[in-house]
């Protein structure tokens, strides 16, 4: 006897969801189910919102595209019972037009009817004349063991042409070990569902419209969601309907009403009453493993209820350690909404598991926390006591923010009773842009308290330089440390401190082998490379090499050091911020210019707390950025800030260095007048600073380099004098790329003055040095003079050997208007007038995925061809296109038809 189909099965269990015009195609997960037409199960596991059901979507649109049999079946809370299963799924495959009928199991459990079915469906699917995919959405909803086993079987024996696309919130139990061992699987887990930065640009950019927000509120978007999709979506339906609320997007996530509602709704409605309230205790902590979570929550199955949370994706990341035991931290909009229903309860709930959580990590020697918690618990006296018997070999930067946080709450009284506390607290305080305050404390340090810590009493002049380097007093640095530089000191936080100190006072004064030398004085071993301080230590050594000049090798360093410190320590870690300046700087000098501003995106700490050095660099390289991106206006609006900022931080080389640039855009927008104005205050804070060394000897050379600006067209000579004082401090100082733009600049003026003997010979001197430091940047930026000049210089072969290479290399990186000549036409490459820009295919091809929003790795593989491939083909589009970044490329691209 045939058992009819259910009728009661609606046909939208059939529809697979329309997929929006705007969305994202997810390139890299797509390629992975590529493979699924030699495998028999693809299974996307995540939690709720990530895009699960998009994906299969996306790849449904692709089966279809190549011609396969396709059916798709979304499961409900109805469907989790075995005959409910057995009847949706019976039904989907009759829809795919495969002859089952059969005996179905609706009235029959036995193993008899089951394995009759598998044999019917099996049987059906070898008649069908091409590939089926069938895809079950929402699998999570089965709960019936027999419908487990059904599907087991089903996947066991199905022939090849029959292909199962699974989308679960939980990992179901399903044993495929068979299936992985005959590489007849393909696995896409959570971890792997979250949009990339590329991602979420793409998705913003298509529902927003392109540029609607800047850089640094896509990385905010990024670091708030860390790529989840159904959050990402929310924020854009939040900027649609209040676009003025940009300003606070930060406040705008967390107090969003639907984001609350769907956490609440999706994620916490779900989980039973046990682990809910398991999930909020764990709420206070920023990482768990089973053992912390047990101690903190007292709960004897914690281990389990770990477990089961990492199985049912209940938005926990797995974290990287070298514990033995697994840890685990919470997404971060979703530790912030558990964090505030435990606020919404007792206070001092919250403050007995950070207590317990204290006690925990103190036991275990992981001291940075355990202050922290019981900081944040109000055990005080606790926290005091865990850093007074701690050891100094345990110091870490980690460890002195939460501990500077603990003693700012200690009547100063009793810190100055505890001298080896207030030794920390001075040093924190110095390092962390509070001069006065470190003085301050530092007056009642009292070298003889210090007895029982003869290492600490010896330290005394790293704080000292620490405040001096603050004040960007590069002598007073060398007087109290360069006595110090051939000792080695026990602590290891200590001497890799040293280190950076005297290195960064070194190459401030441009004595940089004595400053390359402290490496070779103190080298760091292979299993402290990751320590934080001395990562800080190598990314001083990353801006001495900026400092001199040498662009490429810096680049090199700090890329390779930046994805070492966002590893070991973080993002916000001081190493990450100093890494994160060089290499921004680095990549803008080489032209490289939507990489410079994702890699400064977002860090509010570069521009406004940090060191003088990575302050100015990172000001200079973001309103460079401005001012090609976003126009003149923007970057003198950003100048005045900055300088205001500085000026009330007394940092006069750092206000210097603003107003020289403002004057070198308002030179830009015609605006002599007011560029004069600024000029005359920049001449006035040089003269107060007339017998300055070290770093703040730069700012008369700052002056002097403005009016040489202001003074080139009508006062030429004027402008030369003033260039000479420019010269004089780049060569003492060994300033690299200053050098070389000083002689740009006076090369341009002998031109203007019909001297071709010295202007040839001021640009020769400019492109071998720009040849042998990777500068490039530092030519086009100075516009239609410095391009027109090496073009004539090309076109009238003044430039042999390695200069002339260099300078045609340069000239491809002007826009067309800045090398023409309207008497002879185009000087580009001396080939006549500019002929509309030839593309190569495989070049069109990868504007094609750039249009994609893939990232330079990302289309590699697409392409099989190497990441470097990648980049050389990008720079030889920007060249011909005169273009510096990707996006404008791609606009390009599409205004020629070239690519959708």
């Amino acid at each position: 006897m045939n058992t009819p189909f259910p009728k009661h099965l609606v046909s939208t269990k059939f529809s697979p969801p329309r997929i929006g015009a705007k969305h994202v195609a997810r390139a890299d997960l797509l390629a992975q189910l590529q493979r699924m037409q030699y495998c028999r199960l693809a299974l996307v596991t995540g939690s709720a919102g990530y895009g699960k059901t998009t994906l299969l979507a996306q790849w449904r649109q692709a089966c279809l595209k190549a011609g396969a049999e396709v059916v798709w079946l979304s499961l409900t809370a109805e469907d989790k019972s075995y005959i409910d299963f057995c009847g949706a799924l019976f039904a989907a495959m009759q829809r795919a037009g495969m002859a089952v009928e059969m005996d179905l199991p609706l009235e029959s459990t036995s193993a008899a009817a089951m394995d009759a079915s598998i044999a019917a469906i099996v049987e059906a699917a070898v008649d069908l004349p091409k590939d089926l995919y069938l895809f079950i959405d929402d699998y999570q909803h089965v709960e019936a063991p027999l419908a487990h086993r059904f599907m087991q079987k089903l996947l066991d024996h199905g022939p090849g042409n029959l292909h199962f696309v699974i989308a679960s919130r939980v990992a179901p139990p399903l044993s495929l070990s068979r299936l992985r061992m005959m590489n007849q699987i393909v696995e896409i887990e959570s971890a792997g569902l979250p949009f990339d930065l590329a991602e979420t640009r793409a998705f913003i950019d298509e529902n927003l419209g392109p540029g609607k927000i800047n850089a640094d509120e896509l990385t905010l978007v990024q670091e708030l969601t860390s790529g989840w999709p159904s959050c990402i979506q929310l924020i854009v339906i939040m900027l649609k309907n209040r676009p003025d609320t940009r300003a606070m997007l930060r406040d705008l996530v967390w107090r969003s009403s639907d984001l609350q509602t769907y956490l609440s709704e999706e994620v916490m409605a779900h989980l039973p009453a046990e682990l809910a309230e398991f999930a909020v205790a764990l709420s206070v902590l920023r990482r768990f493993s089973p053992a912390l979570a047990r101690a903190v929550t007292g709960n004897e199955h914690a281990s389990d209820l770990v477990q089961r949370m990492e199985s049912e994706n209940l938005l926990i990341i797995r974290v990287d350690s070298d514990d033995r035991s697994a840890w685990y931290r919470f997404h971060p909009l979703f530790g912030e909404f558990l964090a505030t229903r435990l606020a919404q309860r007792e206070p001092e709930e919250a403050r007995e598991l950070h207590r317990r959580a204290s006690r925990w990590f103190a036991d275990h020697g992981q001291l940075a926390e355990a202050v922290r918690h019981a900081s944040a618990g109000g055990d005080v006296e606790f926290a005091a006591e865990v850093i007074e018997r701690s050891a100094p070999a345990k110091w870490s930067l980690e460890y002195l923010s939460p501990t500077l946080h603990l003693l700012e709450r200690l009547p100063e009284e009793a810190l100055f009773r505890h001298q080896k506390l207030l030794f920390m607290a001075c040093l924190t305080v110095a390092l962390t842009t509070r001069p006065a305050k470190a003085k301050a404390w530092l007056a009642h340090l009292r070298t003889e308290a210090l007895a029982a810590y003869p290492e600490i009493a010896r330290s005394l002049p790293l704080i000292h330089a620490a405040i001096a380097f603050q004040h960007d007093d590069t002598q007073s640095m060398i007087d109290a440390l360069e006595p110090h530089r051939d000792v080695s000191i026990e602590n290891p936080f200590l001497q890799f401190l040293l280190v950076s100190e005297l290195c960064s006072a070194y190459a401030a004064a441009g004595r940089y082998a004595d400053a390359k030398r402290m490496f070779d004085l103190h080298p760091i071993a292979p299993a402290e490379r990751d320590n934080d301080m001395a990562l800080v230590a190598q990314a001083t050594h990353a801006s001495t090499l900026l400092l001199e000049g040498n662009v490429r090798e810096a680049e090199r360093e700090s890329a390779a050091l930046l994805a070492r410190s966002l590893q070991a320590v973080g993002r916000h870690s001081i190493s990450a911020n100093v890494s994160a300046s060089v290499l921004a700087d680095a990549w803008y000098e080489l032209d490289r210019i939507d990489d410079a501003r994702e890699t400064i995106a977002n860090r509010r700490g570069l521009l406004q707390s940090s060191g003088p050095e990575v302050m100015i660099r990172t000001s200079l390289c973001r309103v460079r950025l401005d001012l090609l991106q976003e126009g003149p206006d923007t970057a003198l609006a950003f100048l005045q800030h900055q300088a205001a900022h500085f000026g009330s931080m007394r940092q006069p080389r750092a206000v210097a260095t603003m107003l020289a640039e403002q004057v070198k855009v308002l030179l830009l927008k015609h605006d002599r007048a007011r560029a004069l104005e600024v000029a005359s205050l920049l001449d006035e804070l040089a003269r107060t600073h007339a017998d300055a060394q070290g770093h703040k000897a730069e700012i008369a050379a700052l002056a002097a380099l403005a009016r040489a600006r202001l003074t080139r067209d009508d006062q030429p000579e004027e402008s030369l004098r003033s260039l000479q004082i420019t010269r004089e401090y780049a060569q003492s100082f060994g300033r690299g790329r200053l050098a070389a733009l000083v002689d740009l600049l006076s090369a341009t003026v002998f031109a203007e003055m019909k001297n071709a003997d010295d202007a040839q010979a001021c640009l020769v001197r400019a492109v071998e040095s720009a040849q042998r430091l990777g500068l490039v940047r530092t030519f086009v930026d100075e516009g239609a003079p410095a391009g027109k000049l090496l073009a004539r210089m090309v076109r009238e072969r003044k430039l042999e050997g390695v200069a002339l290479r260099y300078a045609n290399e340069l000239i491809d990186r002007f826009p067309e208007s800045s090398v023409s000549d309207g008497a002879t036409g185009s000087s580009r490459r001396s080939t006549g007038s500019k002929l509309q820009p030839v593309l190569t295919q495989r070049e069109i091809e990868i504007l094609g995925l750039v249009a994609q929003a893939m990232s330079n790795k990302r289309i590699a593989l697409a392409l099989n061809i190497t990441l470097e491939t990648v980049k050389w083909n990008l720079r030889n589009i920007f060249a011909k296109l005169g273009v510096s970044s990707r996006y404008d490329a791609m606009v390009w691209a599409r205004k020629q038809d070239l690519i959708e």
